[in-house]
C-alpha cells in the first residue's frame, strides 16, 4: 500500500520537499487567478453554443443505452436475483478479527515449529556423529560433489566425485530436479574439495542423510534442509546439480549466509577501523576495501555497525553517523560498502586516537541501552601499527575486556605481525594477515568463531528465525522466478571434552519456509475483497505483505531490490506520527485498532478511500508478528449457504467454470500422487469420496458448491444470448464474466477464442484480473466501492499484433450484494468486455439527440467542440481523436483538468512511494562517445588487460595453496571485488506522484477559461449508473498557455539535514531474547597466527594501475 506522506523525521517516511510546496503554491495561484473568471461569466444560451438541457440529454442517452447493454450481456440483474430467490435459507456473519488472527496465528505457530523440530533432530545426529568420529588425516572418501555430479569426461567416463546421481523434477522443490534419497555437497570455488579437514567433515556428515529422509516423510511440507560447516562445505537435501554463475564461480558460501551467522553468534555492535595513510596505496588499499566489505557482508538486521577511515585524522564515512552506531540492514551495508570503494589513501596512520573512538561510540551506546546490548567488537585494518596504544586499553578496555578487538595485518609485511596479534590477544580478539583478496573471505570468517565460543561452550542452541530473503542467490541459473523465504537454523557443535574451553563451532543446520506457503495459512477467502494478512519482524521490517515488491525488471532480467529486505511496516503501513499499529505488533502485543487509508489500484493510476480494521498477534517461538485487516462494511461479512454435495458437483463440473488461482482448496502439492491435479479435480475427488486421502478446506469447498449452484444459470444465459440475440453480439462484446468471494469463476465468450481482444484476461498471466493470494481481481475491487446497480468502467489494452497497445476493450463490472438482518454483504462481481468500438458508436448516436426543436444547435462532431468520455480517475475512454484514447485527460487538455480541479470536480490525491526505483542521477548511456574520443575506450580496453593479467598472476601465486582450483577463486574473488563498479541504471528512492479523483457529489457544472485573448466554453455531465463523466468544450479556443497536468512519479528530494535525520533515527525495535557475550572457561589466548602461502606481491603489484584508473575517464 502507498499512503500520503507524514510530516516527521523520525521516520523514514520524509518531509514534504521545498519543490513540492513551490508547485502547490503556483498551482493554488493559478487557481486563484482561474476562479473570478468562472464566476464572473455565467454562462448563456450564446455563449455555450449547447444548451446545458442537450449535453444533459446526451449524458442520459448514452447512459441509458450503456446500461442496457451491460445488464443484458452480463446477466447482473439475473445473478442479483438467484441470489435473492436462495436469501430465506442464507445467513450473514460477522467475521470476528481477533479470533481470526489469533486462528491464523496458531496454525502459523504450529507449521513452523515442526520445522523446527526437524532442524533440533539434524543438530543431535551431526554432534552425535561428530562425537563418534576421530580426525583422520589420510582418509580417502568418495561424495556427490553437487557441482560434479552426472559429469564425464572426455572417454565418457564420469569424472571423480562426479558419479551417476538419478535426479527427477520435482514440484514440491520448485521443479527442480532433484533426488529425495540423498543430499549433496557444494563447496565454494576457493575450498579444496580434498581437504583432509572437508573430507573429514564430509565423511562425518553422511550420517544426516537419514535424518534428511525420515523428516521429509515426517513433515511432508518441508523443503531445502541443509548443514553449513564451518569449514564451508554445504550439505543439502534433497540432492541436486549445482550450476556455476555466468562467469563459471561458484561465489556461494554458505558462511556468509544469514541464516548460519545468525546462528552461530550473538547480535554484535562492530566498529569498523580502516588505515587509509600512505602506506596503504595499491594492492593494500583494494586488499583492504575487500576485507571491510567482507565483514559488513557478515552483519545482520539485529547488528549495529559503523565504519571510520583514520590516517592523521579519523574520517567517518558517513558523516551523518558521526558517534552514533547504524543498524546493519540491507540499506545501510550496502551504503557503506558504496563508501568504503570511495577511500583515498594520504598522509601518515595513527592508531590511537581512531580506537579511542571507536572505545567511546560503543561505551556510549552500551550505557545509553542502544544498539544489541551484546557483543561489542572493534575491527582493525591496518599494515601496522607503530605508536603506543596500549594506554588506550587500559583506559576503555581493561580489566574487563568487554570491547573484542580483531585485528587484520594487511600485506606480506610481518614485521608488525607480533603487535597486530598482541593487541587481539590481549583484547579476547582474534589475528590474521591478509595478503592476497582471495585470503579475506577465510581469515573474515574466524571472528564469527571467537564469538560463538561463549556460546558453544554453554551448549546454548538458540534457535533463529532470518528476515525474509530471495532464494536467486542459492540455485543461481536454474533459479526460474525470485521467491521469498526465511530460515529456521542452530548451530552445532563439538561435544568432545578436550575441546570444550576452545568451543569449536562445527556449523550451523538449518531449513527453509517459502514465506508464500506459510501466508496460505490466512486464506484470502476469509479475509474479503479488500482485506489482506502480513507479517513483520522484531525490527519492524516487512517479512509478508501483498505490497511488498521486492523484485524489479531491468530489461527482461528480474532483480532484486538492494533494500527488499528493509522496508519498515511504517512504509507500506501508514499510519502518521504515532505509529500505533508497529509499536504494538513490535512490542508483541494482541490487539485491534482502525485506521482511514488509501489504496492505490491500477499500477498507482487509481486510489480507493476505505476504512481499514487492523488486527494483530505475536506468533509464539519466533520473532514475527501476524497482521489482518479487513475493511469495514461489507468487508466484515461473510455469506453463508447450503447445498447438497449432488447439486453443488453437477453445477461444479461445467467446463465455463475456473477456481482462484493460487487458493488452497485441497492440498496437491504434498503427495505426488496429487501434485498432477489441479484443484478443481482434486476437488471433485475429495467429494465422491473417490480419493480419502485428500485434504480439504471443507469451509471453502462448501462455498464454491453453493456459489457454483448459484450462479449455474448464467451459462446457459449467456449460451442463449450468443446464439438468439437480435443485434451481432460479436460486435458488442467479448465475454460475460463474473466472480464470487469463494474464488469461482464463470465466463462466457460472444465471439471465437481466436477473435477476443484481451487474450490474458483471466489468466494468470494477467494477475490484476484474476483472484490471487493476495487479492482479488481489479474489476471486482473496483466494483465493490460503486454504488449499488451502478457499474464500473475500465479501459483495458489489446494484446492483438496488429494493434500492438491500441485500446480495444473497456472491461465493465458491478457488484452484486445481498441484505440479510440488516447485514449487507457483497456476494459476487459481475461484468463484461465491451469492444471500444461499440462504445464509440453509442456516444455519437447519443450526441445527435436535441433537447430542443430541430434543428439541433450541434454536436459532439461538431468541428468546433471537443468532446470526451473519461473515467472517475480522469483517463479517457472516448475521444474524436484516437491517439488521445487511454491517456489523462490532463495530458491532453491542462486548461480543462486545472479548470476542474480549482471548482472542486476533480481532487488531486498525492500518494507516495518508499519502494520505487529511480534513475542515477546525471547516468547518461552514449553509445557514441567512444567515437568522439578514443581516450576512454582505450582505457577500458587497458583496465581488461591488465585485470586478466592479475588474475593469471592470481591464479599462478595461489597454485601451491589452492591445489589446482585457484583460477576459478581468483577469478571469482576478482569479480567479486570489481562488481560494485558496474553502475546499475536504477536505485531505491522514495516517489510521489498525484492521483485524481471525482467527487461524486458534482454531477454537472459548466464555466468558461479565461486562456488570455479568448474564452473557453466547458460543461460536465455524470454519466448515470457509471463512473464516466461527459466532457463537453470549446475547440477554437487555445488555452496552450496552460501546463499539462500530469500524473507522473517525481523523486522526493530531501536536504542534508532531513536526510541526516531520516538515517539517524533509531526506530522501536525488539532485541533478541538471547546473548552470548562472553564465558570465563573460553581460552582467549587462541588468538590467531600466521597468514596462509599467497601471491608475490611484486608480482601482484604489477596490475595495481587497473583499480587507479580514473572512473570518470571510462564511457
Amino acid at each position: 500500500m502507498v499512503h500520503p506522506k507524514p510530516g516527521s523525521t523520525r521516520s523514514r517516511i520524509p518531509w514534504p520537499p521545498r519543490s513540492v510546496a513551490r508547485t502547490f503554491l503556483q498551482r493554488n495561484m493559478v487557481i486563484l487567478w482561474l476562479l473570478p473568471s468562472c464566476l464572473s461569466l455565467p454562462p448563456t444560451q450564446d455563449q455555450t453554443k449547447i444548451p446545458l438541457d442537450t449535453v444533459r440529454l446526451w449524458a442520459d442517452t448514452f447512459g441509458r443505452d450503456l446500461y442496457h447493454t451491460v445488464t443484458k450481456y452480463s446477466g447482473s440483474l439475473l445473478l442479483q436475483k438467484k441470489y435473492e430467490d436462495v436469501e430465506s435459507s442464507l445467513q450473514i456473519e460477522e467475521v470476528d478479527g481477533l479470533a481470526l488472527v489469533k486462528q491464523f496465528s496458531e496454525d502459523m505457530e504450529t507449521m513452523l515449529r515442526s520445522k523446527v523440530e526437524a532442524v533440533q533432530r539434524l543438530v543431535e545426529a551431526a554432534e552425535e556423529a561428530d562425537l563418534n568420529h576421530e580426525f583422520n588425516e589420510s582418509l580417502v572418501f568418495d561424495y556427490y560433489n553437487s557441482v560434479l555430479i552426472n559429469e564425464r569426461d572426455e572417454h565418457g567416463r564420469y569424472v571423480e566425485l562426479g558419479a551417476e546421481l538419478v535426479l527427477e523434477a520435482n514440484a514440491h522443490f520448485s521443479n527442480l530436479r532433484v533426488n529425495t534419497s540423498l543430499s549433496s555437497v557444494q563447496l565454494p570455488t576457493n575450498v579444496y574439495n580434498k581437504d583432509p579437514h572437508i573430507l573429514n567433515g564430509i565423511y562425518m556428515s553422511e550420517a544426516l542423510n537419514p535424518v534428511f529422509v525420515e523428516n521429509f516423510q515426517r513433515d511432508p511440507t518441508l523443503t531445502w534442509q541443509y548443514f553449513g560447516s564451518s569449514n564451508g562445505f554445504f550439505r543439502i537435501y534433497p540432492g541436486f546439480k549445482w550450476t556455476p554463475d555466468e562467469n563459471g564461480v561458484i561465489t556461494f558460501d554458505c558462511r556468509n549466509r544469514g541464516w548460519y551467522i545468525q546462528a552461530a553468534t550473538s547480535p554484535k555492535d562492530v566498529v569498523i577501523l580502516i588505515d587509509v595513510s600512505g602506506s596503504m596505496k595499491g594492492l593494500r588499499l583494494a586488499i583492504a576495501k575487500h576485507t571491510a566489505s567482507t565483514i559488513l557482508d557478515t552483519l545482520g538486521e539485529n547488528d549495529f555497525v559503523n565504519v571510520i577511515a583514520y590516517n592523521d585524522y579519523i574520517h567517518y564515512l558517513e558523516p551523518c553517523f558521526k558517534g552514533i552506531l547504524a543498524q546493519a540492514d540491507q540499506d545501510n551495508r550496502e551504503h557503506f560498502k558504496q563508501l568504503v570503494e570511495e577511500l583515498m589513501v594520504k598522509g601518515v596512520g595513527i592508531v590511537n586516537q581512531a580506537l579511542s573512538e571507536a572505545f567511546r561510540i560503543l561505551q556510549q551506546f552500551q550505557e545509553a541501552r542502544q544498539g544489541s546490548l551484546c557483543n561489542q567488537a572493534i575491527m582493525l585494518i591496518t599494515d601496522g601499527a607503530v605508536e603506543d596504544y596500549e594506554p588506550v586499553f587500559e583506559k576503555f578496555n581493561w580489566p574487563d575486556r568487554k570491547v573484542r578487538v580483531f585485528t587484520y595485518l594487511i600485506g606480506r609485511e610481518v614485521s608488525f605481525a607480533d603487535r597486530m596479534k598482541w593487541i587481539a590477544c590481549n583484547n579476547k580478539g582474534y589475528y590474521t594477515q591478509i595478503s592476497t583478496l582471495a585470503d579475506a573471505q577465510e581469515n573474515v570468517m574466524e571472528y564469527l568463531h571467537v564469538l560463538s565460543r561463549p556460546m558453544v561452550i554453554n551448549h546454548d542452541h538458540d534457535i533463529i528465525w532470518t528476515e525474509a530473503y530471495l532464494n536467486s542467490k542459492l540455485f543461481t541459473s536454474q533459479a526460474q522466478s525470485l521467491t521469498l523465504l526465511t530460515t529456521v537454523a542452530m548451530p552445532v557443535f563439538s561435544k568432545k571434552n578436550r575441546t570444550r574451553s576452545h568451543g569449536i563451532l562445527l556449523g550451523a543446520v538449518g531449513s527453509d519456509v517459502a514465506l508464500q506457503e506459510l501466508m496460505k495459512l490466512a486464506p484470502q477467502h476469509k479475509l474479503g475483497v479488500h482485506g489482506y494478512a502480513f507479517l513483520n519482524t522484531n525490527n519492524g521490517y516487512i517479512l509478508s505483505h501483498p505490497d511488498l515488491r521486492p523484485s524489479y525488471r531491468e530489461g527482461k532480467k528480474l532483480k532484486a531490490k538492494p533494500n527488499y529486505n528493509s522496508v519498515d511496516l511504517s512504509e507500506v503501513e501508514w499510519e502518521g506520527h504515532a505509529q500505533r499499529l508497529r509499536t504494538a505488533m513490535i512490542n508483541g502485543e494482541t490487539g485491534s485498532l482502525s485506521m482511514e487509508v488509501k489504496v492505490p489500484l491500477d499500477k498507482g493510476k487509481r486510489v480507493l478511500f476505505l476504512t481499514h480494521d487492523y488486527f494483530f498477534t505475536h506468533i509464539r517461538d519466533t520473532p514475527f508478528s501476524l497482521g489482518v485487516v479487513l475493511s469495514q462494511g461489507h468487508g466484515e461479512y461473510v455469506l453463508l449457504g447450503n447445498t447438497s454435495v449432488e447439486e453443488g458437483l453437477h453445477d461444479l463440473l461445467h467446463p465455463d467454470l475456473m477456481l482462484a488461482s493460487g487458493w488452497i482448496y485441497c492440498v496437491t502439492d504434498i503427495d505426488p500422487d496429487h501434485q498432477k491435479l489441479s484443484q478443481l479435480e482434486a476437488m471433485t475427488q475429495f467429494l465422491t469420496g473417490e480419493d480419502p486421502d485428500l485434504e480439504c478446506d471443507e469451509e471453502l469447498v462448501q462455498k464454491v458448491l453453493f456459489d457454483a449452484v448459484v450462479t449455474a444459470p448464467m451459462e446457459a444465459y449467456w449460451t442463449g444470448l450468443a446464439l438468439n440475440s437480435s443485434e451481432e453480439p460479436q460486435e458488442v462484446v467479448d465475454m460475460a464474466f463474473l466472480g464470487t468471494r469463494a474464488g469461482l469463476l464463470r465466463s462466457g465468450l460472444f465471439v471465437g477464442s481466436e477473435k477476443v481482444a484481451d487474450k490474458k484476461f483471466l489468466t494468470p498471466e494477467d494477475e490484476d484480473s484474476t483472484f490471487t493470494r493476495g487479492h482479488f481481481p481489479l474489476w471486482y475491487r473496483q466494483a465493490a466501492e460503486q454504488p449499488a446497480g451502478s457499474f464500473v468502467y475500465n479501459l483495458r489494452s489489446a494484446e492483438a499484433p496488429e494493434s500492438p497497445g491500441e485500446p480495444a476493450v473497456v472491461t465493465v463490472s458491478t457488484a452484486v450484494t445481498l441484505t440479510v438482518d440488516r447485514k449487507t454483504a457483497i456476494v459476487a462481481a459481475v461484468g463484461v468486455q465491451v469492444k471500444l468500438a461499440f462504445l464509440q458508436r453509442k456516444f455519437w448516436a447519443a450526441t445527435q439527440q436535441c433537447s430542443v426543436e430541430e434543428p439541433c444547435p450541434g454536436s459532439c462532431q461538431d468541428s468546433d467542440l471537443d468532446c470526451f468520455v473519461v473515467d472517475n480517475n480522469g483517463f479517457i475512454l472516448i475521444s474524436e481523436r484516437a491517439q488521445q484514447t487511454g491517456r489523462f485527460l490532463g495530458e491532453v487538455d491542462g486548461a480543462f483538468m486545472t479548470q476542474l480541479l480549482s471548482m472542486g470536480v476533480f481532487s488531486q490525491v498525492t500518494m507516495y512511494d518508499y519502494q520505487a526505483m529511480c534513475k542515477l542521477p546525471g547516468h547518461h548511456q552514449n553509445s557514441a562517445q567512444p567515437l568522439a574520443s578514443p581516450i576512454p575506450a582505450f582505457l577500458t580496453a587497458t583496465k581488461w588487460l591488465l585485470n586478466e593479467l592479475l588474475l593469471f598472476l592470481l591464479q599462478w601465486s595461489a597454485w601451491g595453496s589452492w591445489h589446482g582450483d585457484s583460477g576459478a577463486a581468483a577469478k571469482g574473488v576478482l569479480h567479486h571485488a570489481h562488481k560494485h563498479k558496474r553502475l546499475d541504471l536504477l536505485q531505491p528512492c522514495d516517489t510521489e506522484y498525484p492521483v485524481f479523483v471525482h467527487q461524486a457529489a458534482v454531477r454537472e457544472t459548466n464555466g468558461f477559461i479565461e486562456c488570455g485573448t479568448c474564452q473557453k466554453m466547458f460543461m460536465m455531465q455524470q454519466i448515470p449508473k457509471s463512473n464516466l463523466l461527459l466532457l463537453v468544450t470549446d475547440s477554437t479556443c487555445d488555452c496552450s498557455i496552460f501546463p499539462p497536468v500530469l500524473q507522473e512519479a517525481t523523486e522526493v528530494k530531501y536536504n542534508a539535514s532531513v536526510k541526516c535525520d531520516r538515517m539517524r533515527s533509531q526506530k522501536l525495535r525488539q532485541r533478541p531474547d538471547s546473548c552470548h557475550a562472553f564465558h570465563p572457561e573460553e581460552n582467549a589466548q587462541d588468538c590467531g597466527g600466521t597468514s596462509h602461502i599467497a601471491a608475490s606481491p611484486c608480482l601482484l603489484l604489477l596490475p595495481l594501475c587497473a583499480w587507479m584508473l580514473p572512473a570518470q575517464l571510462l564511457p
